[in-house]
């Protein structure tokens, strides 16, 4: 088994067809089932269950999905650790980041790390929460920046100070009697804007206080929760800190009361995995 087989595998496994796969791989079929078929002989297992028109891993295949991908990914992190003692601390940090994380991040102290590292070079790869855990499992990025809550049992974490979740609304939709916070009683009366991944979060915090809110709107975006409050469709729910690079003219933004309607930014790589000495400067920069 070597790199370039479980290049070829790992590709098969993500386009679920060989003759796809081909294609990406800039290689002609043949050549690429061959190497599947070495691969699975010197494994003793079948890898992928091959169909008239896709191709999709068995449970063995599965397996080596993950580990394919932990064992590629550390193969180029060892590149970039290499090469950094040899040419002074330099190299690419893949940072996976979710849109919301923008009032946090970056911040001053990656500033600070640009300029203690000043050949550094960073890659974002924006997504949801779920989306830059994935992207963390498949070795895709180094470091993921996601905001709770989230699944952890497999990440180590490095959580920010919780914050509130804010209320914005257009001026004909101004509610609550004081003028910097606002009441899940008084919000229950409101059409509500919502991203998707908070509706359970949301509808229990109201459920523990014996409420029934009506969401008008749920959405898979902080800036579009953001968006239809603007246009006065109801009450946008968002983390308060999107406030800070949204740019709020014209929407009156209140604190939801609400201990349980709160939220943390993370910082988060994969449990038993390979962390660069890069990015382990990064985390250590960040904690401080």
């Amino acid at each position: 088994m070597n790199l370039k087989q479980l290049e070829y595998f790992m590709t098969i496994a993500e386009e679920h067809q060989i003759t796809a796969a081909a294609k990406k791989l800039h290689i002609a079929q043949p050549p690429l089932s061959y190497q599947l078929s070495l691969l699975e002989k010197e494994l003793g297992a079948t890898l992928i269950k091959r169909g008239p028109r896709n191709a999709e891993l068995t449970d063995a295949g599965k397996l080596l999905y993950r580990r394919a991908g932990q064992i590629l990914a550390m193969t180029s992190a060892t590149v970039h650790e290499v090469e950094s003692y040899g040419k002074g601390m330099r190299g690419v940090l893949s940072i996976g980041a979710i849109t919301s994380s923008g009032g946090i991040v970056p911040n001053r102290r990656m500033l600070e790390f640009t300029q203690r590292y000043p050949e550094i070079r960073f890659e974002i790869h924006e997504g949801n929460t779920f989306a830059v855990i994935d992207m963390l499992e498949k070795g895709i990025i180094d470091l993921g920046i996601v905001r709770t809550p989230f699944p952890n049992d497999r990440l180590h974490c490095r959580y920010s100070s919780p914050e509130p979740m804010a209320a914005v609304m257009a001026p004909e939709r101004v509610c609550g009697r004081d003028a910097g916070r606002v009441t899940l009683r008084e919000l229950e009366k409101e059409p509500l804007i919502i991203y998707r991944r908070y509706e359970s979060l949301i509808r229990e915090a109201f459920s523990e206080e014996g409420l029934h809110p009506f969401v008008c709107c749920l959405n898979e975006d902080a800036r579009t929760t953001y968006t239809w409050a603007l246009k006065g469709f109801g009450v946008g729910m968002i983390p308060k800190s999107i406030l800070r690079v949204l740019n709020p003219i014209g929407l009156i933004c209140k604190d939801i009361v609400s201990g349980r309607l709160t939220t943390q930014i993370a910082v988060i790589w994969e449990k038993g995995r390979y962390l660069s000495p890069l990015a382990q400067r990064f985390v250590e920069l960040l904690e401080e």
